[in-house]
């Protein structure tokens, strides 16, 4: 069974920051496109920063040049350092990756979210 579990929320002031940990365990061959989700109160979730086996980056406008996406292959990890955080960041924030199944096939996982407050 194959599992994305997300770790490092809490509160913090604006300004502050961050590090978000998603652990990938399971029957996985490898691991393809990993990213990082949010979703606010009211909201629909959205897409804040992606990262390919290779290394390629992409992320959202809003938070370029403050958060960093970061992953280690070989443990199946995916990271998020997020920088100047403002209020507008808070929300949930989950991990999702494109996950080679050893049996077969390539299915998208989620985790269950972590929450990220901000305050002002």
């Amino acid at each position: 069974q194959v599992q994305l579990v997300e770790s490092g929320g809490g509160l913090v002031q604006a300004g502050g920051s961050l590090s978000l940990s998603c652990a990938a365990t399971g029957s996985i061959h490898r691991i393809k496109t990993m990213a990082w989700y949010r979703q606010a109160p009211g909201k629909q979730r959205e897409l804040v920063a992606s990262i390919t086996t290779g290394g390629s980056t992409n992320y959202a406008d809003s938070v370029k040049g403050r958060f960093t996406i970061s992953r280690d292959n070989a443990n199946k990890m995916a990271y998020l350092r997020m920088d100047s955080l403002k209020p507008e960041d808070t929300a949930v924030y989950y991990c999702n990756a494109e996950i080679v199944l050893v049996v077969a096939g390539t299915l998208p996982y989620w985790g269950r979210g972590t929450q990220v407050t901000v305050s002002s």
